[in-house]
C-alpha cells in the first residue's frame, strides 16, 4: 500500500538560489581593519622614535642664547660656531651671519682683546632675534 500523495501546489514557487556575499564583506572589513591598525602602529612608532631624537638646532639655539659675554674672545668663537647652524635658513640669515662674523673678526685671533662694543652686541642681538627653532 504504498500510495504516493503528491498534491500539485500551484501557489508556492520553488526556492531560489540567493547569492551569499557576507564572507567577502567580512574579508574586506578584516583587511581594512588590519590596514588601519598597522597605520596607527606605524604612526605611534614614528612618534615615539622622533620624540627623544636629538635636535642639534635646538641645542645650538640654547647654547647661543646662553653665551657669556664677559670673555669676548671665547664669546666670539662660540657665537660664530653655534650661529653657523642657522646660517642657511634664508638669504637674510646668511647676510646677518656674515655681518656678525665680520664684526666678531676683531675679537678673534689675538692674544688680548677688549670687551664687546655696543655695535657688535647689537649685531648679536639682531641675529639672535632672527633665529627660529
Amino acid at each position: 500500500m504504498s500510495e504516493n500523495y503528491e498534491i500539485p501546489l500551484h501557489d508556492i514557487k520553488p526556492l531560489l538560489e540567493v547569492p551569499e556575499y557576507s564572507f567577502y564583506y567580512f574579508l574586506v572589513l578584516v583587511v581594512l581593519g588590519s590596514l588601519l591598525l598597522l597605520g596607527a602602529a606605524f604612526l605611534l612608532y614614528k612618534y615615539l622614535q622622533n620624540r627623544n631624537k636629538f635636535n642639534i638646532r635646538k641645542e645650538h639655539f640654547t647654547l647661543i642664547k646662553n653665551v657669556e659675554f664677559s670673555d669676548a674672545k671665547k664669546a666670539s668663537y662660540e657665537i660664530t660656531f653655534y650661529g653657523h647652524t642657522f646660517k642657511d635658513d634664508s638669504e637674510r640669515h646668511t647676510k646677518a651671519y656674515e655681518q656678525l662674523v665680520h664684526a666678531l673678526e676683531s675679537y678673534k685671533y689675538k692674544k688680548e682683546v677688549d670687551s664687546l662694543d655696543t655695535q657688535t652686541l647689537h649685531f648679536i642681538e639682531i641675529y639672535l632675534d632672527m633665529l627660529d627653532v
